[in-house]
């Protein structure tokens, strides 16, 4: 497989570390982005040579349209971007569900993921491979009144994830007398919760049942790659245990 150019959005997390380092190791070149320009060089340097970071307010569109354009000079097209901003909220129930967790997980979730994949869909769209893969939560399809803003969010960001697919699928369809073949995908990736080696020794009396480590999410992002994308476009890949 020739070099691939990819971005990593939310890459100063433990997944972020992760998915960036495995990239990297296959020999592509990566752009890993947070918002805290101390965090994600930490992050970028454990990921090891080969990654670069970039501080971007994923939840403005003006920003990330900029990052866009400094990606471009410097790097050129986007092959795959993988969307990891994260964050938890929860409550008791329906009723405290509070204004300012839901604007924390609209913006984290949601908004961040809109504005990345509306800067990078041409670049996505036109590349011999392209990729964009979220992660989501197995709680979507069994959602919880205590998680119910969490929840929401995750399953507004998978919505507007398979919406991208459906764009991919149009625009490289072709005609019926010059079909063409599938080149980009958007997927879903579906997890219980994500582990990592700092949570396993911070905690060493739990066995974190059905958590996927984020060695495991990496791989799988790697992966994405060696897959048609006709084959990928559009799923929900169950990483869950």
């Amino acid at each position: 497989m020739e070099s691939l150019n990819i971005l990593v959005a939310g890459g100063s997390s433990a997944s972020g570390v992760a998915v960036a380092r495995a990239f990297a190791a296959a020999g592509h070149r990566v752009t890993t982005v947070g918002s805290d320009e101390l965090r994600i060089k930490e992050a970028a340097a454990l990921a090891g040579a080969g990654v670069t970071p970039l501080v971007c307010d994923l939840g403005s569109l003006e920003s990330v349209r900029e990052l866009a354009e400094t990606i471009h000079r410097t790097e050129g097209r986007i092959d795959g971007i993988f969307h990891l901003v994260g964050g938890w909220r929860g409550a008791k129930g329906i009723e405290d569900q509070p204004d300012e967790d839901w604007d924390f997980l609209e913006r984290g979730a949601v908004t961040t993921l809109r504005n990345v994949s509306r800067a990078f869909y041409s670049d996505l769209a036109a590349a011999p491979a392209g990729r964009f893969a979220m992660v989501s939560s197995t709680a979507v399809s069994a959602p919880t009144a205590a998680a119910a803003s969490y929840v929401a969010a995750k399953a507004a960001a998978e919505a507007w994830t398979l919406a991208v697919a459906d764009g991919f699928r149009r625009d490289q369809s072709g005609s019926k007398d010059q079909p063409s073949e599938q080149r980009s995908a958007a997927v879903v990736f579906v997890v219980k919760a994500l582990v990592d080696t700092a949570m396993r020794l911070e905690h060493p009396e739990r066995t974190f049942p059905g958590y996927t480590d984020v060695e495991e999410l990496a791989a799988a992002a790697v992966g994405l790659f060696e897959r048609p994308a006709a084959e990928l476009n559009g799923q929900r890949i169950l990483l869950a245990k």
